[in-house]
């Protein structure tokens, strides 16, 4: 830590540390906080001792601790002691620290654990990591994302535009890049609550299919198609994308699903994809990317807080997978920046309302969105991780992809 954080360091014992004019704090409330600190440094024992309430933050909301947490990232480096460091860590503050006490209930098994519990990316294991994320609360949702209950990357064509005209321009901006017409067959591979299967039907007269792995999502979908009058274009099912048996689609979309696949299974998940496509079809694939290539592991909190099992890749790594399944890449384009804005928008709902958030999901889980949304707006600043639509087609079997000359949709 640099000498002059201006952050305010205060422990149950009494101790203190930084300056006592600081704008914002945190306190260590007891001896337990100590020891998730203790036993696991880094993001994992700092989450825990936070999201139990042991450890807390002043000078700043919860619901979007953004501001202090920007600061803690730029000047603290989480990192496991040396084994002289770690003696006198131990003699300092006592063996009976080092004993893990049992981790929050918002917390999932470890990576291994969960890998010999179950085969990475199969069904049964894939859905219940989908479960854990997502079937969370559809009221939850409601009060985070907005009207939209869009929880993907909006797209803001200026300053001035607020987070429901952002989600409505990245559903409209999908559709004109897969080039919808009325009367065409859309299939929206992890549709979520079914915002761009209602866009592409309401806007584009599509006959649209979304499939889901959370049943919350699929009963509010089917509800806002009914309410909606779109029954007769489009259908959410809860079901797993591999089990899809309907084929023949002149468009799919994949909106922020990629994220739960896995790098190894790419080849099989955009091959799938492809033969759902009649030749000339576009697939859209809108996923998180990190900013290289190299295999890179999601952090201990993500991966057992928020999203277990979730990876990210490059989006050379995703660009390379689409080719080796037969799709040819047409058009790229990162949208990072607007990413960092979108979670901006979704910590300020949390922030406003959240006394009824903590009334829906507990407080637990509220201070969980909180860290989590702060910290990935900070990461996409950062251009730590990025998010990039990949538009491929499906060509004949001479190679005939029916894309223009120029892209034909409006930026």
């Amino acid at each position: 830590m640099t000498a002059d954080l201006p952050v305010r360091l205060t422990a149950y014992d009494g101790s203190a540390a930084g300056p006592r004019n600081a704008h914002y704090g945190l306190h260590l409330r007891n001896g337990r906080g100590l020891a998730y600190l203790m036993t696991a440094p880094g993001d994992l024992g700092f989450a825990r001792a936070y999201v139990s309430g042991d450890l807390t933050l002043t000078g700043a909301h919860p619901g979007d601790p953004y501001a202090v947490m920007s600061l803690l990232m730029s000047n603290l480096e989480f990192r496991r002691p040396g084994v002289v460091e770690a003696a006198r860590i131990v003699r300092a503050l006592g063996v009976s620290h080092l004993k893990p006490p049992p981790p929050p209930p918002q917390e999932q098994l470890p990576r291994w654990r969960r890998a010999v519990e179950g085969l990475r990316a199969s069904m049964s294991r894939d859905a219940g990591a989908i479960q854990h994320h997502y079937d969370v609360s559809n009221r939850f949702y409601e009060l985070v994302l907005g009207p939209s209950m869009a929880y993907t990357c909006a797209v803001f064509a200026d300053d001035s535009k607020s987070l429901e005209e952002a989600q409505t321009e990245k559903f409209d901006l999908i559709c004109r890049k897969l080039d919808l017409r009325p009367g065409q067959r859309l299939l929206d591979v992890g549709c979520g609550w079914g915002g761009l299967v209602r866009h592409a039907a309401t806007e584009y007269g599509v006959r649209a299919l979304g499939v889901t792995l959370s049943l919350e999502q699929a009963h509010w979908a089917k509800e806002a198609l009914d309410r909606d009058g779109l029954s007769d274009l489009a259908e959410v099912r809860h079901l797993d994308y591999r089990t899809v048996m309907d084929s023949d689609f002149d468009a799919v979309s994949s909106i922020g699903m990629m994220e739960h696949v896995g790098v190894r299974n790419y080849p099989t998940y955009f091959s799938f994809l492809r033969d759902k496509l009649v030749p000339g079809g576009r697939l859209l694939n809108h996923c998180i990317t990190r900013s290289h290539n190299r295999p890179t592991r999601t952090g201990a909190f993500i991966d057992r807080y928020v999203f277990p099992d979730g990876e990210l890749a490059g989006s050379g790594t995703v660009v390379g997978a689409a080719q080796d399944a037969g799709l040819e890449v047409q058009h790229t384009e990162n949208l990072r920046p607007h990413y960092a804005r979108t979670l901006a928008a979704w910590s300020r709902n949390l922030a406003t309302n959240w006394e009824e958030c903590v009334a829906e999901v507990g407080v637990g889980t509220s201070r969980v969105w909180g860290v989590y949304m702060a910290g990935s707006r900070i990461a996409f600043e950062r251009d730590e991780i990025e998010l990039h639509q990949v538009l491929a087609t499906r060509n004949d079997d001479r190679g005939a992809s029916g894309f223009p000359l120029r892209p034909n949709w409006r930026v």
